[in-house]
């Protein structure tokens, strides 16, 4: 099992959606507002209080960033967040959660009960100017993740402790879907998803002390240690997009616990044992 090394104790509450862009890994934290980005080369840490809940940042078309935050799509400038570009069709209880983008240029972002309680998260697509529901439905969704060739969608339910994988080269729906993954309760459950380039799945295991690697047969392939219980996500950057970096949460931590992992909430990183893939830009309609 391979150990990762701290690189910004920044204490997230619930640090998540870390994607390379432009040299700099972005992430948020949802529970807090916040937006970070780190640049590996000049050891720069810049935070941006947004408000509301952005849970994701992926890079557009335009040049600048969109943000999922609460309801709304968001266009991000580097400083403020603009007026909402698309809104989700959802209950009031819900928010968007994790997300990414295919090589077409079409976000796939899901949505959940902030709550935690009920079904009424799902998979939503958003084509640069419309958002539809297609399908995934459950309480926490996480993922979705895209394989190299664009052919396979993840999707994760995390209160099941499964990853699903849908063919989505014909039809832009989840319909059909294998289990690809199961993670014993005892090893915690999965969170964001996320593809290399040779087509392996990383999932962070919330509560679980690690990020794992699965090859696309499903077999466990790697293990890296975290030195906290809430693992949320991989992303992959620096030269070649060979390092990896890990955002973890310090939500629903007691403080004994906290006083125990004094670095929950921190980003980390690991070298990683193959490239990642490049994060296209959402395309954005004139």
């Amino acid at each position: 099992m391979q150990h990762s090394r701290l690189v910004w104790p920044v204490a997230a509450t619930l640090g998540e959606g870390p994607a390379w862009i432009e040299q700099a890994l972005w992430f948020v934290d949802i529970k807090r507002g916040m937006i970070h980005r780190y640049d590996p080369a000049s050891d720069t840490r810049d935070s941006y209080a947004v408000g509301g809940a952005p849970s994701f940042v992926v890079p557009t078309t335009a040049g600048d960033l969109l943000v999922g935050n609460g309801s709304a799509l968001q266009r991000f400038d580097g400083a403020t967040l603009q007026a909402p570009l698309a809104t989700v069709a959802m209950p009031a209880h819900n928010r968007t959660n994790d997300a990414t983008v295919d090589g077409a240029g079409r976000l796939w972002f899901c949505t959940m009960d902030d709550e935690e309680a009920r079904p009424s998260g799902a998979v939503h697509l958003f084509d640069g100017v419309e958002i539809v529901a297609v399908g995934g439905e459950c309480t926490i969704t996480n993922g979705p993740a895209i394989s190299p060739d664009g052919r396979l969608l993840y999707h994760v339910d995390t209160l099941a402790g499964t990853i699903h994988r849908f063919d989505i080269a014909d039809d832009a729906v989840l319909r059909d879907g294998t289990l690809f993954a199961t993670i014993d309760p005892a090893h915690g459950n999965p969170d964001g998803v996320t593809i290399d380039a040779e087509g392996c799945v990383w999932v962070g295991l919330w509560g679980g002390w690690e990020a794992r690697r699965y090859h696309p047969d499903g077999a466990l392939l790697e293990r890296i240690a975290v030195p906290c219980g809430n693992v949320t996500k991989v992303a992959f950057g620096g030269p070649e997009l060979r390092t990896g970096y890990i955002t973890t949460a310090r939500a629903g931590l007691s403080d004994e616990a906290l006083a125990a992992q004094p670095l929950a909430g921190a980003l980390f990183a690991f070298d990683a044992p193959a490239p990642g893939l490049p994060l296209p830009a959402v395309r954005i309609a004139a």
